[in-house]
């Protein structure tokens, strides 16, 4: 090892030292997020306030979706600088742990992007699929 690389290895532990402390400060703040709006939810599920329900499971989606993508971007981030200050086994140990994250990952961000998708919008009622009887009595099927 070069007194270059040396070098570069002491000045990298401390701030990779420092991201890795402020990605687990960002998951402990996303999941107190989550977990207050559930307790919200909780709390409002006695009442009468529908539209207040669906605007808490609204916003609990996004807090998931933050907490998701805090878990995962968080150790990419810390291996590209692990990498870049030459900490090459650090980069690999949050790259693995980066992958093995984003495979729980993944399905519950598809899952949670679902909920954020508006309903789609009523379509209007078309001709009934079966023969109605008309008054006066005709029996015959309108068209047939």
């Amino acid at each position: 090892m070069t007194s270059a690389t040396t070098a570069t290895a002491r000045r990298g532990g401390p701030i990779v030292g420092l991201l890795v402390v402020l990605w687990v400060c960002g998951l402990i703040a996303a999941a107190t997020w989550w977990m207050g709006i559930g307790l919200r939810q909780w709390s409002v599920s006695y009442g009468d306030a529908s539209g207040e329900v669906a605007d808490l499971r609204r916003r609990a989606t996004l807090a998931l979706l933050t907490f998701v993508l805090v878990a995962v971007a968080g150790p990419v981030l810390v291996a590209l600088v692990a990498y870049h200050l030459r900490l090459f086994r650090t980069a690999i140990v949050f790259l693995v742990l980066a992958v093995g994250l984003a495979v729980p990952a993944l399905p519950i961000a598809v899952h949670a992007g679902r909920d954020l998708k508006p309903a789609p919008a009523p379509t209007a009622p078309g001709p009934p699929g079966h023969c109605v009887e008309h008054s006066g009595g005709d029996t015959r099927c309108p068209g047939g």
